[in-house]
């Protein structure tokens, strides 16, 4: 359901059953990790988050482990005001 680098990847797969006796699953809550930082990064006009996850990380789609760092839920608002500093972590978990 989600690739193997996904935020949610070790997140639990839960089920429950609806009243016509159909199984759902769905994945239980994600509460953001303390994730702490390494370094900051003064964030330029038109940045994408997935560009500095791959200009800091090695791998743009680990672009959650900035947002984690920075206690946001929706990626892009990371990006959206220039020169703001965003908290870069490790590239490791």
């Amino acid at each position: 359901m989600f690739f193997k680098g996904s935020r949610y990847a070790k997140v639990a797969t839960l089920e429950m059953t609806d009243p016509d006796g159909r199984t759902i699953k769905y994945k239980a809550t994600r509460f953001i990790p303390r994730t702490d930082a390494r370094q900051a990064h003064k964030v330029q006009r038109g940045e994408r988050l997935d560009h500095i996850a791959y200009r800091y990380l090695r791998d743009p789609e680990r672009f959650w482990r900035i947002a984690d760092a920075n206690a946001v839920m929706w990626p892009d608002d990371l990006v959206r005001a220039p020169n703001e500093r965003i908290l870069i972590p490790s590239s490791e978990e």
